[in-house]
């Protein structure tokens, strides 16, 4: 019997862009369907875990640590958040901590951003994309989960932003994506279904990958708080390239901190933050 028991990131078609049903039979994953859709969701299913499944193995040398356990981008930023929560409640004096502000870049369905929403239900979200049905279905799946007070949705291009132009509730707590990563010469032996029906700008990360992520990078010291994070999806090549871009621009004061693994045991997720100067 066919389930929708698990609702899981497909890496290979966009990762947070598209949400797939995986066909489970008596509890045991099996494999994901292969048609691209955009998706409409319910608040359950954006309850379930999430993950990402793209990608080959690989191993990671980089010198951050590396955790053995399975994440995925909403979950770390929840235990992130979680983690800063009790430290503060172990100080002699706790301070007021206020709600955190999460951008999103590249929102695509709206997945990440609204599970976040659920999942911190104090937080608040900007979720970007420069694809405009993109934007548009996430602000229809914001409505339907009556989420829209707290979350700006914004058709944007952070390749051509200023940070002004995203600090709508002021400096950032975290900043999550699941960016192009593809490497270009890889796109070519991507599934035949993932190239007629998927946006290949949402997948292609240039030469090496990391178009995008440098972009997100960048742009990140100018909107995070001290201390804050940057949460990525990467490649599994991608760990070390770019803990060693990080070194090559030491004033950007970001430091890779944890290496998180997907659900077949690939890195693939990258946890950076922003040092105090």
């Amino acid at each position: 019997m066919r389930t929708a028991e698990a609702v899981r990131w497909c890496g290979g078609c966009g990762g947070a862009r598209y949400l797939h049903q995986e066909v489970t039979y008596r509890g045991a994953s099996t494999q994901l369907r292969k048609t691209c859709r955009p998706t409409q969701f319910s608040e359950l299913e954006l309850q379930k875990p999430l993950y990402s499944t793209y990608g080959t193995a690989a191993g990671a040398n980089s010198a951050a640590e590396q955790q053995t356990t399975r994440k995925d981008l909403v979950s770390l930023v929840v235990e992130e958040e979680s983690w800063k929560c009790e430290k503060n409640s172990d100080l002699r004096f706790p301070v007021s901590v206020p709600h955190p502000v999460i951008l999103e870049i590249g929102c695509g369905s709206g997945a990440i951003a609204l599970s976040l929403l659920c999942k911190l239900p104090q937080s608040q979200v900007i979720a970007v994309d420069k694809e405009k049905t993109a934007v548009d279905l996430t602000r229809e799946n914001a409505h339907r989960l009556q989420l829209q007070d707290r979350i700006h949705i914004l058709h944007h291009d952070v390749s051509h932003s200023s940070a002004k132009q995203l600090l709508l509730w002021g400096p950032l707590d975290f900043i999550v994506s699941n960016p192009p990563y593809v490497f270009h010469e890889d796109m070519a032996s991507l599934d035949a279904e993932i190239l007629c029906y998927e946006n290949l700008d949402a997948l292609d990360g240039g030469d090496d990958g990391m178009r995008v992520i440098k972009t997100i990078l960048a742009l990140a010291p100018s909107l995070l708080k001290d201390s804050g994070s940057v949460f990525l999806e990467v490649d599994h090549r991608h760990p070390d390239m770019v803990e060693n871009w990080l070194r090559a621009h030491p004033n950007l004061l970001l430091v890779l901190r944890a290496i998180h693994k997907d659900f077949c045991g690939k890195p693939r997720f990258l946890h950076i933050q922003k040092q105090s100067r």
